[in-house]
């Protein structure tokens, strides 16, 4: 039965991996499955023993059960990079994701996180494989829980109704860890999604895609600072979105970073132009302003 179950994964796997399946000879792909069924079982032992060697670390520097951010006094220097052992994430909900709000400036405040249209009661799950780090009431954030992955990323689960999970349980990707809510300051059911790295807040989509599938972004994120700053996103809109996987291709792209411009009194949009050397359509755009929209003090313009 066991040989029977291992024979049908692996001919699972085959299809998945391999565009040319139908054309090849029956007999042949059969003769190949016991060697197969060796690699993935070679592949699963080498994954678990780099998880085993990753939490040593991961899973006890900066372990803390109270706070919310266990890496309040940690310094952390741009460009870094965030490994994956996996290609795919599991989905934190069991429907189409609705991202009702983004990454970015909202309403004269930051939005470290994206929210994903729910209902209540609905079920939650960690995206990765982990361990609970924090489960508890967070100020703003409601009924919340945090996961820590082998990688030492961390994902936030927040405005949820009830908890399924306790603190230092070791959970798998797709493991249900939570029923979706409104507690907290929220405007309705969602889940609010954050991703951390050191205790800072990543842009969740520059690192998962959300859009059309399950997908990683890449092997090796790098993350530069404008991804890790809400300043420089707007939440009413997806930003342009760079794969940056390798040192090389962050580096680049961090020199040409966008300015932020804070509106003063007798601010213009176009003496803002003027003296910042960029167009007022660029701003329009890049803010999803008009060229008649008034202008606050204190309003943050990305240029």
């Amino acid at each position: 039965m066991k040989n029977s179950f291992r024979i049908l994964i692996a001919m699972l796997l085959l299809c998945l991996s391999c565009d040319n399946l139908f054309s090849q000879d029956l007999s042949t792909t059969l003769y190949q499955l016991p060697s197969l069924i060796q690699n993935i079982k070679e592949d699963s032992i080498k994954r678990e023993k780099i998880k085993d060697s990753l939490s040593i670390v991961n899973f006890s520097q900066n372990w803390d059960t109270i706070h919310f951010n266990a890496y309040a006094k940690t310094k952390i220097k741009y460009p870094f990079k965030i490994s994956f052992l996996d290609s795919t994430y599991a989905s934190p909900i069991p429907r189409k994701h609705v991202i009702t709000s983004r990454y970015g400036w909202r309403r004269g405040r930051p939005h470290r996180a994206i929210d994903i249209d729910l209902i209540t009661g609905d079920d939650v799950y960690s995206i990765l494989d982990g361990k609970v780090r924090y489960v508890g009431y967070h100020s703003g954030h409601g009924k919340t829980i945090v996961v820590r992955h082998y990688n030492g990323l961390e994902t936030v689960y927040a405005h949820l109704s009830k908890y399924d999970v306790k603190v230092n349980t070791i959970v798998k990707k797709g493991q249900l860890i939570g029923k979706g809510g409104n507690t907290g300051r929220s405007r309705g059911s969602h889940l609010h999604l954050e991703v951390r790295f050191n205790g800072i807040d990543i842009h969740p989509e520059h690192v998962f895609n959300f859009k059309d599938n399950t997908k990683i972004r890449s092997k090796d994120v790098w993350v530069t600072e404008d991804w890790a700053t809400p300043y420089y996103h707007i939440s009413t809109r997806q930003s342009f979105l760079v794969v940056l996987d390798s040192h090389e291709k962050a580096m680049a792209y961090k020199k040409r970073k966008r300015q932020i411009y804070i509106v003063k009194s007798g601010d213009t949009l176009s003496g803002i132009a003027y003296k910042n050397r960029v167009s007022i359509r660029r701003i329009c755009k890049t803010n999803k302003i008009r060229r008649t929209s008034t202008l606050k003090i204190g309003q943050r313009l990305i240029l």
